[in-house]
């Protein structure tokens, strides 16, 4: 530990050669490290490992219960949206769309039965309205006033007349038969549905483009309806899933920038932040929060699982007067103490702080380009 003072007895470009006794009250040499104040940038990032991961999954099963007829694809397979992955036994669920669609059509025939007949009974009604009635008198009428009858007679052989003709015609009443044939249809068009969908569910197919990441049966096995039997990862929009500690994550935001170093890349590859989980998990010790990076373009050989070492960009400052964090201390409500080099003398000065950066903490007063500062004391 450094004692009571410093005493220069030399000085070079930025560099002085002090005594200063330490805590046994020994005088031992050491180097004291002045660098100019200048302007520049001033950037803060965090750093976490996280898991490549794919950007989406999907678990995939068969519509019906039956037995695996065929297979197509096995883990690590690379599919394109579409293409078939499994089968089960459709005889079935092919039987059952051909009953539904017979069904189907005998319905669609006493609907057009019933049609026909309202049709008829309501073209007879119409027909007989015509000859029997009429303010002009019909056959009937023309009888009767022949004979000379009062206009009370007349009147009755008219009301006679109307009450003889069908009235009921299209559409019904009461019991409507083009009614309850229309909803027979209905059901039958509705059970035709449900069979055809059950007969698509028998077939497994890729619903986007990636890599089968698990399938978990084979052909002769007996599978239910909806249990997973194919797992698809879009590995062509990878993402690495990282976990930030409480003290970093509230830095983080959506839109910000990154680097994600894999194990067997060379270089560091583009992100950046698409989510920051809002509720965090505990170990009992630490609290942390799950943070999604895409890549801006991700190479083709990612695996599924790969470890990557992330490091997001949370604060930058450019063209900014700056000095190195080692030489700004006791930072409290903006402000911080330096100590400033003039010649072969120091003092202690305080300055106001901006962003402290991972190399450098910016000055917004306080200090001027050129002025020599203590790197570390």
């Amino acid at each position: 530990m450094i004692g009571a003072g410093i005493v220069v007895v030399g000085v070079a470009t930025g560099v002085v050669l002090a005594v200063v006794r330490n805590r046994e009250g020994a005088d031992t040499a050491a180097e004291v490290v002045a660098v100019a104040v200048d302007k520049g940038a001033v950037t803060l990032d965090v750093a976490t490992t996280g898991t490549v991961e794919p950007a989406t999954t999907r678990e995939l099963s068969f519509a019906v219960a039956g037995t695996v007829e065929a297979v197509k694809v096995r883990a690590g397979t690379k599919v394109k949206a579409g293409q078939l992955l499994a089968t089960v036994d459709d005889t079935d669920a092919a039987g059952d769309v051909d009953d539904a669609q017979s069904t189907l059509t005998d319905a669609q025939d006493r609907l057009a039965d019933a049609k026909d007949s309202a049709a008829s009974v309501t073209a007879s009604a119409t027909v007989c309205a015509a000859t029997t009635g009429g303010t002009g008198g019909n056959g009937h009428l023309a009888a009767v006033g022949t004979a000379a009858v009062s206009a009370g007679e007349a009147s009755a052989a008219v009301g006679a007349a109307a009450t003889s003709c069908t009235t009921r015609g299209y559409p019904d009443t009461g019991n409507d038969a083009i009614l309850n044939a229309q909803q027979s249809v209905n059901r039958a068009a509705q059970a035709v549905d449900k069979a055809e969908d059950a007969l698509d569910g028998t077939v497994i197919k890729a619903p986007i483009a990636g890599t089968v990441v698990a399938v978990t049966g084979s052909v002769g096995d007996q599978v239910s309806s909806g249990k997973t039997f194919v797992t698809l990862a879009d590995t062509y929009a990878m993402q690495v899933q990282a976990d930030f500690p409480e003290a970093d994550a509230g830095s983080l935001k959506v839109g910000q920038t990154g680097t994600v170093t894999l194990a067997d890349h060379d270089d560091a590859l583009t992100g950046t932040v698409v989510q920051v989980d809002p509720v965090g998990t505990s170990d009992g010790t630490l609290v942390r929060y799950g943070v999604v990076l895409s890549f801006s373009s991700p190479p083709s050989d990612l695996l599924v699982g790969q470890t990557a070492q992330v490091q997001v960009r949370v604060g930058e400052a450019t063209g900014v007067l700056r000095v190195p964090s080692t030489a700004v201390h006791d930072i409290s409500g903006g402000n911080g103490t330096v100590l400033v080099r003039n010649g072969s003398q120091s003092a202690q000065r305080t300055v106001a702080v901006g962003l402290r950066g991972d190399q450098y903490t910016a000055v917004t007063d306080g200090l001027a380009v050129g002025e020599q500062v203590v790197r570390s004391w």
